[in-house]
């Protein structure tokens, strides 16, 4: 990676005020948001588009679901002004609504900076369709942040939070993805 393209998304993923909640277990990486707003400055002075996704669960209990006070986008990326706001039920923002590939063609966008949240769920889904769709992708994985997994029986393998990113981000760059690297690293790019 050697440089950023005029026209380079930002997209930001799912960072909604459910995700402080409980029910998701211990998380990792508490600068995320901090660094997502970082990126999200540099964008908006440099003009170029933002991409806003919001997962609109259809659990009823869950704190994701619409109506739900956890549906809402945190204040910093509520206030962006976004080029495009995708809502989804699903682990890729390819799947939504607008339809994002189709917008970014429209757009003849064909970088994608992705970060937010869960690292390792909408953030890796997304990142992998985009680099099957043939978009360069980067992934700042400090923008990022997830939570520790466990099997759901309860008798199989679990993960810290931070493990689950270290393999995020061996899956992206081993599997030819995305190009994985930090926020302090891509901002001198922008």
């Amino acid at each position: 990676m050697t440089s950023i393209d005029t026209n380079a998304a930002l997209v930001i993923i799912d960072v909604q005020q459910g995700f402080d909640e409980s029910e998701w277990g211990t998380t990792g990486n508490l600068d995320c948001e901090k660094n997502v707003d970082a990126l999200a400055a540099a964008w908006v002075a440099t003009g170029r588009p933002i991409v806003v996704v919001r997962h609109d669960s259809t659990k009823a209990g869950s704190s994701l679901h619409p109506g739900q006070p956890g549906n809402a986008l945190k204040p910093s990326v509520a206030a962006l002004p976004a080029s495009l706001l995708v809502a989804k039920n699903v682990n890729s923002a390819f799947i939504g609504e607008p339809d994002l590939h189709l917008w970014l063609g429209g757009e003849r966008i064909h970088q994608l900076v992705i970060c937010g949240i869960q690292t390792n769920m909408c953030v890796e889904t997304t990142a992998r369709m985009g680099g099957n769709l043939g978009y360069d992708v980067i992934v700042p994985l400090d923008a990022t942040r997830t939570f520790g997994l466990a099997s759901l029986s309860g008798t199989g393998p679990s993960a810290t939070a931070d493990e689950v990113m270290r393999m995020t981000a061996l899956n992206l760059e081993a599997g030819g993805f995305a190009t994985v690297t930090s926020t302090a690293e891509l901002l001198p790019l922008v």
